[in-house]
């Protein structure tokens, strides 16, 4: 009896690909026209993905994850984000980091999983969670401009008090566990200083600010502030750049040559093809992970804790990649799931709409600052403001990748209160907005 209770799931799944395997309909396949479309959309997605976002947004974030992990002590994240923190502080802290980041849902995991596995609450760390891609200035800026201030100003204040909210709720239900983990960190010991805070929060800043500025996104508009960094964010990136080579041979003692040599090659290789720039970045990062791999002490452990992040976190975001592109395609392109349906259900601003809106909202993939443009097109279509309102607010912190992430993080359980909370409180704001502004 016992061995079939352990067994009979594992058969159970083998019977039932079997089964799919056994009945395969190969001939409806292969004369369906929107079988095909999410086949290709689905690849299509994933070397989008590749050539947008895994150079640019993971692999920093890895880095600085694998930072997290090795050059943070325990004790400060406990301190600062931990059950016993003091709440004020870390939910601010936790709630206003997406105006630092301005990362998308799945760039956030690998700094989540950091502070998370270091000690932080459930409840920082899940506000965190959802406020690092959701309060991005730039996205609410642009909100504001195209489809309009209310809208914009809705969406920010939103996001931060939902952050906080979803916190706090994350922290009340699984409140006993939050107990037994202030009954762990109570015990344990004081972590030895090996370097002075001030180092940590420059080496930290340096790594943001690669991440940040290799990242900007470019304006609808070629004046003002935001174009002006534009124009020279690979300036910026580079004198950053700069930085962490002086660190890895002062701070972590990494050889002068070695630094030199990658710095030498990424440079010529930024000069000779300035309109490339990303072949001077994946130089970059290639020689930092050769440098960081190659040098015994603390800068292999950065190395050794980066990859583990990397290991875990990329082919569930590549796989959940594949499966959005499939179910929902890229926008202005067809899928399994025909756009005109989410269209006809996100009119109005029945209790329906709003929930349609941020539950598909929820499972699809926005990169940063798409989410505009979409609503826009969505909205030219017949979408309600509610349900405008419902999707920004659930989208952009969610996708189907960011969450069979999460599930591998925290559990299954906890993962699926964290989605029904963006969800449900998505859907009553959308709601509350159409019926005061709609």
């Amino acid at each position: 009896m016992k061995i079939w209770q352990e067994e009979w799931k594992p058969l159970a799944v083998i019977v039932a690909v079997f089964i799919l395997c056994f009945y395969l309909p190969v001939e409806a396949i292969q004369n369906s026209e929107r079988l095909r479309n999410a086949f290709f959309e689905s690849l299509y997605l994933v070397r989008w993905y590749a050539q947008e976002h895994v150079l640019l947004c993971l692999i920093p974030a890895f880095f600085i994850a694998g930072a997290i992990a090795v050059f943070i002590s325990q004790d400060a994240v406990i301190k600062y984000l931990g059950a016993k923190a003091n709440k004020i502080l870390a939910y601010g802290v936790a709630s206003v980091s997406g105006t630092i980041l301005a990362v998308c849902s799945c760039t956030v995991l690998p700094l989540f999983a950091g502070i998370y596995r270091m000690g932080a609450g459930l409840g920082p760390a899940t506000a965190f969670l959802y406020s690092g891609p959701a309060i991005n200035v730039l996205a609410i800026i642009l909100t504001a401009r195209i489809l309009g201030l209310q809208l914009g100003i809705a969406r920010a204040v939103g996001a931060i008090v939902f952050s906080i909210v979803i916190g706090l709720a994350m922290d009340f239900i699984f409140r006993k566990e939050e107990l037994e983990k202030i009954e762990a960190q109570g015990s344990l010991p004081e972590p030895e200083v090996t370097r002075p805070l001030w180092q940590n929060a420059l080496f930290f800043a340096v790594m943001v600010g690669i991440l940040i500025f290799a990242n900007w996104a470019q304006p609808d508009t070629t004046v003002g502030l935001w174009a002006s960094i534009y124009a020279i964010k690979w300036w910026i990136t580079g004198v950053l750049a700069l930085a962490l080579a002086l660190i890895l041979v002062f701070w972590l003692d990494i050889p002068a040559a070695k630094v030199v040599l990658i710095a030498g090659v990424t440079l010529v290789l930024a000069l000779q093809f300035p309109q490339e720039p990303l072949i001077a970045f994946t130089v970059g990062v290639v020689g930092l992970s050769w440098l960081t791999s190659t040098t015994k002490g603390e800068a292999q452990e950065w190395f050794i804790s980066s990859w583990d992040f990397a290991k875990q976190i990329l082919p569930l975001l590549l796989m959940g990649v594949l499966v959005a592109g499939a179910l929902l395609g890229r926008p202005g392109q067809e899928a399994l799931i025909p756009s005109e349906w989410v269209t006809q259900a996100v009119g109005g601003n029945s209790l329906l709409s709003n929930f349609v809106a941020s539950f598909a909202g929820a499972f699809m993939y926005f990169a940063t600052l798409t989410e505009v443009p979409i609503l826009q097109g969505l909205i030219g279509s017949g979408m309600g403001e509610g349900p405008a309102l419902a999707l920004l607010l659930a989208g952009p912190a969610l996708s189907l990748p960011n969450m069979l992430v999460i599930r591998n993080i925290m559990g299954t359980k906890k993962t699926v209160v964290f989605v029904l909370l963006v969800v449900v409180m998505a859907t009553i704001s959308g709601i509350v907005y159409g019926v005061f502004f709609g």
